[in-house]
């Protein structure tokens, strides 16, 4: 679960994936168009990240998103952000993006 924090307060924006999730390629997607570069980690082969992402709250596990080094949810919860024009303000509040 350290590694997860550790990894999670490194970069502004960080997005656990798999390369098989196409709701993970979706909110990377998302936040390339924002203006954003997340820092994204694979957890492909890693089940022991995918098994402490569940132990922080991270439900469904993957894609887990963090900003500003706390967890904002998975995929329906930033595109619930996206479509009340939250997600790019907490996106500059963090320091992700800048305008």
């Amino acid at each position: 679960m350290d590694r997860v924090t550790d990894l999670a307060s490194k970069k502004a924006a960080v997005i656990f994936t798999k390369s098989t999730c196409c709701m993970c390629h979706s909110i990377k997607s998302l936040f390339y168009e924002l203006g954003a570069s997340p820092a994204i980690h694979e957890v492909d082969h890693d089940a022991d990240m995918e098994w402490a992402l569940r132990r922080l709250g991270c439900n469904p596990a993957i894609p887990a998103v963090f900003i500003g080094g706390k967890y904002v949810g998975s995929a329906r919860d930033v595109i619930s952000l996206h479509v009340d024009g939250s997600l790019k303000q907490k996106l500059i509040e963090a320091r992700a993006i800048w305008f």
